[in-house]
């Protein structure tokens, strides 16, 4: 157990928590109507500096207007969050794209494919 024991955890799972009803329909923007999910959120064990994952459906121009959307709604979220969960900081916000689930999808696909050799 760090010094700072498991709180940097506990944030990290309310901020996720929070994160989530916002998108789920707090933001008004356009560009984050497409389908998304909050993979993961990890933070500094300084509360200063969080990395949201956030897995978005849609094609690589939607995913990349739904991030430009994120960022551009980060100020708003950094002050729900400070609200929300009576934090002192507003922690600088970063929304990184999660692709973990097409990349295994694409590793099932290839060992598939060796599979399908192999007995040919």
């Amino acid at each position: 157990m760090t010094i700072a024991g498991h709180r940097p955890e506990r944030v990290a799972e309310e901020i996720r928590h929070e994160v989530m009803l916002m998108l789920a329909g707090e933001l008004k923007d356009p560009r984050l109507s497409t389908a998304m999910n909050v993979t993961e959120v990890r933070i500094s064990p300084d509360l200063r500096t969080v990395h949201v994952y956030v897995e978005v459906l849609g094609t690589d121009s939607e995913r990349e207007a739904t991030l430009k959307g994120l960022t551009g709604a980060s100020g708003f979220i950094r002050h729900e969050l400070v609200e929300r969960l009576q934090l002192r900081r507003a922690p600088e916000i970063f929304f990184i794209p999660d692709r973990s689930e097409e990349y295994g999808h694409h590793i099932d696909d290839l060992l598939k494919k060796t599979k399908e050799h192999g007995e040919a």
